[in-house]
């Protein structure tokens, strides 16, 4: 199996993360930010990630995701989900957004490895959140705003190993959005966000991005 992806992208952490917690084997192929033929070829137009699984191309992140973890029989996902873990991402995504998209667009990852990847992003990503000079002149205000997101987060992780104590599909939406803000240094992570956050790199095989220790 492989899987086309980019490495920042949560959504694609999304699906990295099942292959991890099932111990399944993929190849990941990362592709260059403004490869536009490449995803459209297999699914018609450009997205990722995207599975190719027996010559067939299967795209988005949570069918992606249902499809790996049952395939086997046997689901890792068997947890519940509760309310205040989606409510708590949707609080949090207007600063989030603006948080880690300009930080993205200066990162060394590989889907920004020449300079019309990276341009293509800023582009595009530009049209939804302003300039990102802008974006990153507002960070004192945006990180406070996020430390405090952060704070109310911790009282909801029930465990470092599963946020509601048994692994739920509440756990591939909050790792991926969590992975991604690991970017942004000076961030204050409380000991149980921390905690579940490094469980759950480990348990998936996806590092952290290096802002975290910043």
């Amino acid at each position: 199996m492989k899987l086309y992806i980019y490495d920042h992208c949560p959504f694609c952490v999304k699906a990295r993360m099942i292959f991890g917690l099932k111990q399944i084997p993929v190849t990941e192929i990362i592709l260059l930010n403004d490869d536009v033929e490449t995803p459209t070829r297999m699914v018609g137009r450009k997205l990722v990630p995207i599975l190719e699984h027996d010559g067939q191309f299967m795209p988005e992140s949570m069918d992606i995701v249902t499809h790996i973890d049952t395939m086997d029989g046997r689901p890792v996902l068997t947890g519940p989900t509760r309310p205040e873990i989606s409510r708590w991402m949707a609080a949090e995504q207007p600063v989030y957004i603006d948080l880690i998209l300009p930080r993205f667009a200066a990162s060394p990852l590989p889907e920004f490895a020449t300079t019309a990847a990276r341009l293509y992003f800023m582009r595009n990503k530009e049209e939804t959140v302003g300039p990102f000079a802008q974006r990153l002149a507002e960070s004192d205000r945006l990180r406070a705003s996020t430390n405090a997101g952060l704070a109310r987060l911790a009282g909801l992780i029930e465990s470092p190993a599963a946020v509601n104590g048994t692994l739920s599909t509440d756990d591939i939406h909050l790792f991926a959005h969590l992975r991604s803000l690991t970017i942004v240094a000076g961030l204050d992570w409380p000991q149980a966000v921390r905690a579940y956050c490094q469980h759950m790199s480990q348990a998936t095989g996806i590092p952290l991005l290096d802002g975290m220790a910043g």
